[in-house]
């Protein structure tokens, strides 16, 4: 970690986009290259919305807002302790970021991962043991809401490799620094 780095406040990273976008793959790489501890907001899920994702069933705000608050909170438990963090979250509606960013108090970065829908339905089809189905991706796609004006983050296309997505977002964070 660069000393300007340490002399920074902390901030959190979120990872967002839809399912099969690679915001776990990205994230795990991405916190690895700026030494931060990385959370996987799908293992914060309750049980209940596994359930409901894995029958098909899209969410409704009643039950992904207890889960994002969750989310904030250890996202906050890590900047708080005077760490950056990179989280992978689906963050998919400016409110749900809203309920993020006021969760965690402390500056938040957002790496909106996208990619053409054949390449995420081909990625979904290839997946095993995740509960999320390739029948909500058109859901997802669809409660979408770009980054606004005035959110901090960047869009990232991921049809490429691995490393030159965590490239392109390292460069773009030491650059909001």
């Amino acid at each position: 970690m660069s000393a300007d780095r340490r002399k920074a406040s902390p901030r959190a990273v979120v990872v967002m986009g839809v399912s099969a976008s690679g915001k776990s793959t990205i994230g795990l790489a991405l916190a690895d290259v700026l030494g931060a501890p990385f959370i996987d907001a799908d293992d914060l899920h309750p049980e209940e919305n596994k359930a409901r994702m894995t029958a098909g069933t899209p969410l409704t705000d009643e039950h992904r807002l207890p889960w994002l608050h969750t989310v904030g909170r250890a996202m906050r438990a890590e900047t708080d302790a005077g760490h950056d963090v990179v989280v992978a979250c689906s963050a998919l509606r400016r409110t749900y970021r809203d309920v993020l960013r006021d969760g965690t108090g402390h500056d938040v970065a957002f790496l909106h991962l996208t990619a053409p829908r054949e390449v995420l339905a081909a990625r979904i089809a290839a997946r095993r043991g995740h509960f999320m189905p390739a029948s909500l991706l058109d859901s997802q796609l669809a409660t979408l809401e770009p980054l606004a004006g005035d959110e901090t983050g960047v869009v990232v296309d991921v049809s490429g490799s691995v490393d030159d997505v965590v490239a392109h977002a390292s460069a773009w964070l030491e650059g909001t620094r």
